[in-house]
């Protein structure tokens, strides 16, 4: 449905987005996950055809919407935008808000339509309501099927829940990925939230100083980071000082693993493993003890900083059951369960 081939766009001579290669099929939904400022809205611009792009295409169903030479205008890409601030007109009612956009339409077929895009996002009876009588996430709602009614091929969602209060986000996220589902749509969402990504995206294009670092899913990005931002971007973890030995085995304070060849790392290299708070294990029964130094309550879990015992004060993270309830300075016992080892030159 969507593919970008080594895009690039610049704004007065500066390059923002450079060689960006990705593609997306039909009814899949993908992130462009980033800190602000990294490019993501620039691409989704592009997609859109508000922004024009340096070098490279964007094709829409086989069809080359922008290269050097070729541009075709917004309203003829068959693309619809959910913007951040959702832009319902205030002085529309629901149902004047989601007709818009279908001028050409019969009026029988146009209610046809309100009615059943809002019997799918849950708001049936709220036709003749206008935006200022819904909250947050209703108007979102409004937002998403006014943008869906024409039946666009493609949906850009431009960080569509930065409005919405934070404990609302990953449950309207998980909402609206099921809409879309449903509806079999094919969309594109924009977000420097990995919640809201991980709880929307079935792939995730993680975007850093305008160029994309890894396209892929979720367990991947994770388990599987290409680099280091990648590997601190998404998700807690700590980085743990190792050595290299002559029989190829990774030498840590955590202990001694065997390192993969297609690291191409040598004896007496400096290296540093990624350990993710699921990879330290809380276990009263375990030889190795650490230091509590920190601790957040998280409902289910409690995250503990540890400091581990023997080290120059290195420390790890643990995600334990929060019945397992330790202060501030005790000593806990810890094990190591590391499935994935994820290795990067110091």
């Amino acid at each position: 449905m969507l593919r970008l081939n080594h895009v690039s766009i610049a704004y007065q001579n500066k390059t923002v987005v450079r060689d960006v290669s990705f593609e997306l099929k039909s009814g899949q939904i993908g992130c462009l996950l980033g800190p602000s400022g990294c490019g993501k809205t620039s691409l989704l611009r592009a997609i859109a055809g508000f922004e024009n792009i340096s070098k490279g295409e964007v094709i829409i169903r086989g069809q080359i919407v922008s290269d050097e030479q070729i541009f075709v205008a917004p309203q003829k890409r068959k693309v619809a935008v959910v913007f951040q601030d959702y832009a319902l007109f205030p002085h529309f009612t629901v149902a004047q808000n989601i007709a818009f956009g279908l001028h050409s339409w019969t009026k029988k077929r146009q209610q046809e339509r309100i009615t059943e895009l809002l019997s799918l996002v849950g708001l049936s009876g709220f036709e003749h309501r206008y935006p200022h009588e819904l909250s947050g996430g209703q108007q979102q709602r409004v937002a998403l099927v006014r943008a869906m009614a024409s039946g666009p091929e493609l949906l850009l969602l431009d960080e569509p829940f930065s409005s919405l209060d934070s404990e609302l986000r990953e449950g309207l996220a998980r909402e609206l990925r099921a809409i879309l589902k449903y509806a079999n749509a094919t969309a594109v969402m924009v977000t420097h939230d990995q919640s809201e990504a991980f709880a929307m995206a079935d792939v995730i294009g993680v975007v850093n100083n305008g160029q994309l670092l890894q396209w892929s899913n979720a367990y991947a990005l994770y388990h599987r980071p290409v680099d280091r931002f990648v590997a601190n971007f998404i998700g807690d973890g700590v980085f743990m000082q190792a050595q290299v030995d002559e029989n190829m085995m990774l030498r840590s304070h955590l202990g001694n693993f065997s390192i993969d060849p297609s690291y191409g790392f040598n004896a007496g290299d400096s290296v540093e493993f990624l350990v993710r708070p699921d990879d330290i294990v809380h276990d009263d029964n375990a030889d190795n003890c650490a230091r509590v130094m920190n601790r957040a309550f998280q409902g289910a879990h409690i995250l503990y900083e540890l400091e581990l015992q023997n080290t120059q004060h290195e420390r790890v993270l643990c995600l334990a059951p929060s019945h397992h309830d330790h202060k501030v300075g005790e000593n806990i016992g810890i094990r190591l369960d590391l499935e994935h080892l994820i290795v990067f030159s110091a």
